[in-house]
């Protein structure tokens, strides 16, 4: 190791421990220990342009051991990315560019949102993924526009995971060789040694899996770690992994202890960290200049590239101008021209439609218009209906391939589309059944937090899916879905609002979760209800009584909207005039201005929500005077109609409820 590359680790090292030290609050072990892989990856290896990064070719860096966040924030302020020393310096605290986990869109360079451990590793699987259907599509012969390495940092937390394992699996099926992942074997968790807990041999599990395994013994032999990558680039048929035995706090008096993994070493420990490693005590925050310069050094490489990629794309534009136009257009999100034209449309004389039905027909239209539109399920395709028809699937000798097949790995598939969206180029999507959202939940959430555009569907969505029983009939997740910040969620009522959710989906930036029926449900015609204005708004005026004021609003969503408009005819048989209201989305419906909100849902008129799912959350609308017909208990096997009787959903029941609720209302109007 020359005097220059210790210095310049040790930069990284300190740099990142002061920001910790300062903060009073981070996990300096792993920057100290891992420093000097990651600075051999970014110092001879990672192709990336500081001064713009989001320059398409780049190769994607995923720090999955997101905690050691500060590695990567002095990584980036020293190679020259817009992220101000200072920055550094206020780690952690309100307001500035360096939070406690890398956070994608606050911190320019992060590609990714990780701390969650495992969402990281996934991510990068999704990204080179996204790296190799591009590269199919758009490449040609000399003019290589999509020809990068995705890279990720794991730790010894981030094997531990599940969804670590899932997307292993699927990388090594997929024959991902562009994918290389570094594994910072530190053998000690939060807790204490791995040996607690983590007694496997990694590397052979990981060969299991299909990855090309290589081993470095030391984490600070530079010509080991160089070589290592080397043999990893070189690989093309398999991702890599490579285990890199490093030592959690390196150089500190609490090296390969608990203590050194997520808090501060203490001002005692950093002194004597700095004198065994031979770093100046004062000033904190040191950048030594020759250090300064040499990191600098990525901003005219970067420059560099991005021009050659720059006159690749111009050759390419000279030789075929139309797929220029179409590559610029799909990278920046574009959809294609003229690609709202021709969607299916859905008549209630054609009988009843199941809304997965209708959303593959919205695919098998939507397929040949937009080619960056991809995705599958977790091995549900036949049941979710989420297969592109008339296209290969995406395998380890096909990359063209736009229909994927996850296996029974939901919170892998989720991580995937965002790692594949979160790349860029693409509209990816992914199926299975609502029930098993809940094993996707972690990824769910960072699709929320960092707004990938992607789409979820969900199909198989309440209790009228029948025999499979209470284990495959969701009851809280529509609720689940609705409380996260960011995720839109659909559940269209029938097959024509499928289409303009799934329309909305598309357009919109940031997740959409589609919720659909295994069921058929009645058709609502285009030219008798508003579907087409309304669908937009999130929820809207479906039917009103003739007389066009109501005493009561029932409020329903998915195949309960029709059930509503049974239980409105039975009110007017009554004599209770009842407005049906169709509320599709709550997110986009919270968003219209309160004027809309009192068109729709008059004040003083009680509301009566109509949901197959838990009735907690709809006091939001129905408020002290309305009610709710949900369900606040577990399913039942049998046929679906049968539970759905039993469980209080007819048309029947529906107008019995309204009925006491207007009657309570004109009690204390009379009183």
């Amino acid at each position: 190791m020359s005097d220059l590359d210790l210095t310049c680790i040790n930069t990284i090292r300190f740099l990142s421990v002061d920001s910790v030290e300062k903060a009073k609050s981070g996990h300096p072990g792993l920057p100290l220990g891992a420093a000097p892989m990651a600075y051999v990856l970014w110092d001879r290896f990672l192709r990336h342009n500081p001064a713009d990064p989001h320059w398409p070719n780049r190769d994607r860096f995923v720090l999955s051991a997101g905690h050691g966040s500060a590695l990567l924030y002095s990584l980036l302020h020293l190679t020259g990315y817009e992220l101000p020393l200072a920055q550094l310096e206020r780690f952690r605290q309100w307001g500035s560019e360096t939070p406690g986990h890398p956070e994608y869109g606050h911190t320019p360079g992060v590609e990714a949102t990780t701390g969650p451990l495992g969402q990281g590793f996934a991510m990068a699987v999704g990204m080179a993924i996204a790296e190799r259907h591009l590269a199919m599509t758009w490449n040609r012969d000399g003019l290589p526009l999509i020809d990068h390495y995705t890279y990720t940092i794991a730790s010894d937390g981030d094997l531990m995971e599940g969804i670590a394992s899932e997307a292993a699996s699927l990388a090594g099926t997929l024959g991902l060789g562009k994918l290389i992942c570094l594994y910072d074997d530190n053998h000690v968790s939060l807790e204490g040694p791995t040996s607690w807990a983590f007694t496997e041999d990694v590397g052979r599990r990981f060969e299991a899996y299909g990855w090309h395994v290589l081993r470095v013994t030391d984490g600070n032999d530079l010509p080991s770690v160089d070589a290592a990558l080397r043999s990893a680039r070189s690989e093309t048929g398999r991702p890599s992994l490579i285990c890199v035995r490093t030592h959690l706090g390196y150089g500190s008096p609490v090296q390969d202890t608990r203590e050194a993994h997520g808090e501060p070493l203490g001002p005692a420990n950093l002194k004597a960290t700095k004198e065994k490693l031979g770093w100046p005590l004062e000033p904190p925050f040191l950048i030594p200049d020759e250090a300064r310069d040499h990191f600098r050094e990525a901003l005219a490489r970067g420059a560099r590239w991005q021009d050659e990629w720059n006159a690749t794309r111009e050759r390419l534009r000279a030789a075929d101008p139309d797929a220029a136009r179409r590559f610029d257009e799909q990278w920046a999100g574009k959809l294609s021209g003229g690609w709202s034209t021709g969607l299916p449309t859905f008549r209630s004389a054609d009988g009843p439609v199941a809304t997965r039905d209708a959303s593959q027909k919205f695919l098998s239209v939507m397929g040949p218009k937009l080619p960056a539109l991809l995705g599958g399920a977790a091995d549900l395709s036949p049941s979710t209906k989420t297969l592109l028809p008339g296209f290969p699937d995406f395998s380890a000798t096909d990359g063209l391939g736009r229909n994927f097949h996850f296996g029974v790995r939901e919170h892998a598939m989720v991580a995937a589309l965002n790692g594949m969206a979160l790349h860029g180029g693409l509209i990816p999507y992914g199926g299975t059944f609502l029930v098993f959202s809940d094993y996707a939940r972690g990824a769910i959430r960072l699709a929320a937090l960092q707004q990938t555009h992607l789409v979820l569907v969900f199909t198989h969505d309440s209790i009228g899916m029948g025999e499979d029983g209470p284990t495959h009939q969701p009851i809280e997740q529509l609720l689940g879905l609705r409380s996260v910040p960011g995720l839109t969620m659909f559940r269209p009522a029938d097959a024509n609002e499928t289409v303009a959710a799934w329309r909305l989906a598309l357009e919109r930036r940031g997740p959409s979760a589609l919720v659909l029926t295994r069921q058929k449900i009645p058709v609502l015609d285009l030219d008798r209800f508003p579907i087409v204005a309304g669908v937009p708004r999130g929820g809207y005026v479906l039917s009103d009584p003739p007389s066009g004021r109501a005493s009561v609003v029932l409020l329903a969503t998915g195949s309960e909207v029709s059930l509503a408009l049974e239980a409105q005819a039975k009110l007017a048989e009554r004599g209770i005039p009842a407005r049906v209201v169709s509320l599709p989305s709550w997110r986009l419906f919270d968003e219209q201005p309160a004027s809309y909100h009192d068109d729709v849902l008059p004040p003083g008129v009680p509301v009566v929500s109509v949901e197959a799912g838990t009735s907690l959350g709809w006091s939001r609308y129905v408020g002290t005077t309305g009610a709710s017909v949900g369900i606040d208990r577990f399913g039942a096997s049998a046929p679906g109609p049968v539970v759905l009787r039993e469980l209080g959903f007819t048309a029947e029941h529906v107008a019995d409820v309204a009925t006491a609720v207007v009657q309570r209302a004109a009690g204390r109007a009379g009183s």
